[in-house]
């Protein structure tokens, strides 16, 4: 899922490897490379020479990781500490969340999702915070910190939040879409990408129907089901990763997706536009966490504490493309992100946006059922849309010829 590059436009300087730690801090800052300094204040090499491995979980492409002359802020992080960082990365909140219930592998620090938060507080799955060690928390905006999920911040500290909203191809589509409801319009049919993950795809049939993202029954669950089973049909595929390239290779018209995103694909390919459908927007706060079972409390709480130093966080909006929840960080963004209306829309979106809150057992259970089950359904027999799928696939395949062909003669000349 989320989260691919961002180029560091900040930063001018190249960064040339870790640069060698000075033997004490000048001022209140360590200065770690050309672009980033953390507080001396805090003492990070308490844990130097203890041999100590952070296994680290988060979003694939959702830090700042030395690429496009971006800074590598975990090496950074394991030059300054003497801690050493195992690095791995997971597409869903859910692939997540099943590989730590399965016990298959140990984690020090993960970044789940708000709803995936109150999930696995619910289930014991996390520990509790001793704020005293992430003193940075302080940074953060109160309106991002103290929700329902996790009262207090007992168990999480805020990293980025994002919306969602539709990108759309603006030469393969003759009506820009402006609406959720849109995306059951047979002129679209075959060429849409919807989310691979049942809490998102049912927010969309939710604020197309003027519901709540957030059902509180059963049949609440099952209307939307039903909904996005009469989409089903004009859907391409149920992505997550996967739609970057195809969004941006011109191999389908119109997706769903998130606004931090959304900054990477329009960048990457100019003929990409956004928009905030008109029915209202799901908003979500990715969070960083200590699962229950770690072994290394005290590190990982240093580890969240670096992720929340200012130029640490700029580094990694930079990069990345997502909004963060820290002013101090949003006031030292490059103009062209820090005043981005996909990153940071006006009150006209964020008025009409929904949090996602934990559901009961009884409500999970059914919606991963009707989920699985959507996912499987075949109407059969509708041979008019066979035939919308076929010749927007035909039409489709003229617009990749035709775009290779452009490409061609601009070589040529």
């Amino acid at each position: 899922m989320k989260k691919r590059l961002f180029s560091l436009v900040l930063c001018a300087a190249l960064l040339c490897g870790v640069c060698a730690l000075p033997a004490s801090a000048a001022g209140r800052t360590i200065q770690l490379d050309e672009t980033i300094s953390v507080s001396a204040d805090y003492d990070w090499t308490r844990f130097a020479g203890k041999n100590i491995t952070l296994n680290v979980y988060n979003w694939g492409e959702y830090i700042s990781n030395g690429a496009d002359e971006s800074p590598d802020v975990v090496a950074l992080f394991e030059k300054l500490t003497g801690i050493a960082v195992n690095y791995t990365t997971f597409d869903s909140n859910e692939t997540m969340y099943a590989k730590i219930k399965s016990g298959a592998a140990s984690y020090d620090v993960i970044f789940p999702s708000e709803y995936m938060v109150a999930k696995m507080i619910d289930e014991g799955m996390l520990a509790e915070l001793d704020l005293a060690n992430i003193p940075n928390f302080a940074l953060l905006d109160e309106q991002y910190t103290n929700q329902d999920y996790d009262p207090g911040n007992r168990h999480c500290v805020p990293y980025m939040w994002c919306t969602t909203g539709i990108i759309y191809n603006t030469t393969m589509v003759n009506n820009a879409p402006t609406a959720w409801a849109d995306l059951w319009s047979a002129e679209y049919a075959g060429n849409i990408l919807m989310f691979n993950n049942s809490r998102d795809a049912f927010a969309i049939a939710a604020h197309k129907m003027g519901q709540s993202i957030n059902p509180t029954t059963t049949e609440e669950v099952a209307l939307a089901i039903e909904e996005l089973k009469t989409q089903k049909s004009l859907v391409q595929a149920y992505v997550m990763d996967e739609i970057f390239d195809k969004m941006e290779g011109g191999e389908a018209a119109v997706g769903v997706y998130y606004s931090g995103d959304a900054i990477t694909m329009t960048t990457d390919n100019p003929d990409l536009a956004w928009v905030f459908p008109q029915e209202g927007v799901t908003l979500s706060i990715d969070n960083m966490c200590i699962p229950a079972s770690s072994a290394n409390r005290e590190a990982a709480e240093m580890f969240i504490n670096f992720m929340c130093e200012v130029d640490v966080g700029v580094a990694n909006c930079e990069y990345i493309g997502y909004s963060t929840p820290s002013t101090a960080v949003w006031e030292n963004l490059s103009d062209e992100l820090k005043y981005s209306s996909i990153a940071y829309p006006g009150d006209e979106v964020m008025d009409k946006a929904q949090l996602f809150t934990s559901l009961s057992d009884e409500i999970n259970e059914a919606l991963d059922i009707q989920w699985s089950e959507m996912k499987s359904y075949n109407e059969g027999g509708n041979a008019y849309m066979m035939l919308l799928l076929l010749l927007s696939g035909v039409t489709l395949a003229g617009f990749n010829i035709w775009r290779k062909v452009r490409k061609k003669i601009r070589a040529t000349y």
